[in-house]
């Protein structure tokens, strides 16, 4: 089986990404490749790599080979591993999304590894939303108003909570570090869970030499999950790619990172969606 390559770098940002529309990938070159029966489109990726990888998502199939491999020795190894690419082409193209979340009273959704009820009421003067203390049954009052959808208010109170955690957890691992928490920022993005931007206007070690941005949805997910974002994340700080040397620090932060990679890319299938 081909060996997953690791993601792209983009100097001087950074993003962890998650499942979204199928769309090319910035310096790729888009190519096509009979296999079978079928036509399968392709985006080849040249980079400073000793073996041709082959990376099939939710973008569909990307080929990362060095410069020096011939077309012909890249359409050979994508002939050699037809069958495997068509099964995994086929099983994202099979992926059923949930169904789109009904905000309504007595829904629930996930929140932070437990589940969330939300209870809709008439507001009297303005509309809002009030968070129930309960952590093992949280539940979510929203208090709507002629003109002001629930599903607004919904994702309004939960960017608002997650901005609280994130902020958390940001300065409970930036000292790992030996840092400050960088300034953060929420994301609404459909194809990243973070990023970590250099800004080249501040010197290495102020405050804001590096700004963070996470996707509020991760509040979704466990908690173990929303960590692991943000110590990779701030791992960027260190390494502005995915070297080894970067999933070291991911690491001294955050040991068990390969296992919650994984629970996040098998999580990020199920998100409700409004």
């Amino acid at each position: 089986m081909p060996r997953r390559p690791a993601p792209p770098s983009r100097s001087p940002q950074l993003a962890l990404a998650l499942p979204g529309e199928p769309t090319s990938r910035p310096g790729a070159d888009s190519r096509t490749i009979a296999l079978a029966d079928r036509i399968v489109p392709y985006q080849l990726r040249r980079s400073r790599r000793r073996t041709i990888g082959l990376t099939i998502d939710h973008r569909g199939l990307t080929v990362g080979a060095p410069p020096r491999s011939s077309i012909a020795e890249i359409e050979a190894t994508l002939r050699h591993h037809g069958d495997w690419v068509l099964t995994k082409l086929d099983e994202w193209r099979n992926r059923r999304r949930p169904e789109p979340l009904r905000v309504a009273d007595g829904a629930t959704l996930p929140f932070l590894g437990t589940t969330l009820t939300l209870r809709l009421a008439a507001g009297t003067r303005r509309a809002r939303a009030v968070w129930h203390a309960d952590s093992a049954h949280p539940q979510l009052t929203l208090f709507t108003v002629p003109g002001r959808d629930a599903e607004t208010l919904l994702a309004r109170a939960l960017q608002s909570r997650a901005r609280e955690l994130f902020a958390e957890r940001l300065a409970h691992f930036a000292p790992g570090l030996g840092i400050a928490p960088p300034p953060l920022s929420l994301s609404s993005a459909r194809t990243r869970w973070g990023s970590c931007s250099r800004n080249p206007a501040a010197p290495l070690g102020a405050p804001d030499a590096y700004a963070i941005r996470l996707n509020w949805r991760l509040v979704f997910m466990p908690l173990d999950i929303i960590d692991y974002v943000v110590a990779h994340e701030l791992a960027h700080t260190r390494e502005m790619n995915h070297s080894p040397q970067f999933w070291a620090v991911v690491g001294s932060l955050y040991p068990d990172w390969q296992h919650a990679r994984e629970e996040l890319r098998r999580l990020s299938a199920t998100l409700p969606t409004w």
